[in-house]
């Protein structure tokens, strides 16, 4: 450490830190302001002293995130991970100008309509879909979580975008699996914990819908998981954030509330309840 830990008011943790980092508050008896670099908090939640501020960096991943879960989305319907493995084997298995699905005309609902969920729908709007939000409360043009089991049976394309928090846990299980209609594509860039993952094994394994995803519960999978073979299945490693304007962007932020907090104003994106 360059000085006293004591005498730090204002921290920014390194980039995705963990649960083990935040124990490093203890030492910092004078801290006021903790601002994190992710858009989620929730290796902080419940870990922050009393008195403490907790910030996320809301509106630092919208494009990133966002260009991931469109790159997914097409990846997956134009069945580009098919493509990739003939490649490798050096084959030519669809034929010439064999059909792939696409993304005109789907139903598209994104869970978690915040700065990422909006920025998804944003890029989402030229590609001729029909776009439905949710949000933990319903609000004008989004609708609340508890509408989910009514609209889920009318979505092609799930995407998932919501923090994890004790309420959000889980909310991915068997029975939201199967409210999805046939042929329907699950699309997680939230947290691994937010889906079951012995809920979408099964689910995936009668090859009914398909699943495109950047994080996992257990993160990473076990060299023996059955994901890792399931053909209606696509992994990302983790990187719908890891772009190279993120730390820019990021510490962009940080500057800003930095300013903020040696003028006396208020911060911004103070995480509350989890959010």
């Amino acid at each position: 450490m360059p000085s006293d830990p004591g005498s730090v008011e204002f921290w920014v943790p390194p980039f995705l830190s963990t649960s083990r980092v935040a124990e490093f508050t203890a030492k910092l008896t004078g801290l006021r302001v903790i601002q994190l670099m992710s858009a989620g908090a929730d290796a902080w939640v419940g870990r922050v002293p009393p008195g403490v501020t907790l910030c996320d960096a809301r509106g630092v991943h919208s494009s990133s995130t966002s260009e991931w879960v469109l790159t997914a989305v097409l990846s997956y319907l134009r069945s580009f991970p098919a493509f990739a493995r003939d490649q490798a084997d050096r084959t030519w298995s669809y034929g010439r100008y064999a059909p792939t699905d696409e993304l005109a005309g789907k139903r598209v609902l994104i869970v978690g309509a915040g700065a990422i969920g909006e920025a998804t729908a944003a890029r989402l709007a030229p590609f001729e879909v029909t776009v439905t939000l949710v949000a933990r409360t319903a609000r004008d043009g989004v609708h609340g979580i508890d509408e989910l089991p009514g609209l889920l049976p009318d979505a092609d394309v799930v995407i998932l975008l919501l923090p994890l928090t004790p309420e959000t846990r889980g909310l991915v299980d068997a029975d939201f699996l199967r409210r999805m209609p046939e042929g329907a594509l699950l699309v997680n860039a939230a947290r691994g914990p937010v889906v079951r993952t012995e809920a979408l094994v099964a689910e995936l394994a009668t090859g009914r819908i398909g699943a495109a995803v950047d994080v996992t519960d257990p993160e990473p999978l076990p060299e023996d998981h059955p994901l890792w073979t399931m053909p209606n299945f696509l992994l990302t490693p983790h990187v719908g954030g890891s772009v190279r304007g993120l730390l820019p962007r990021a510490y962009g932020l940080v500057g800003d509330q930095i300013r903020r907090y040696a003028a006396g104003q208020p911060v911004i994106n103070e995480v509350q309840n989890g959010y």
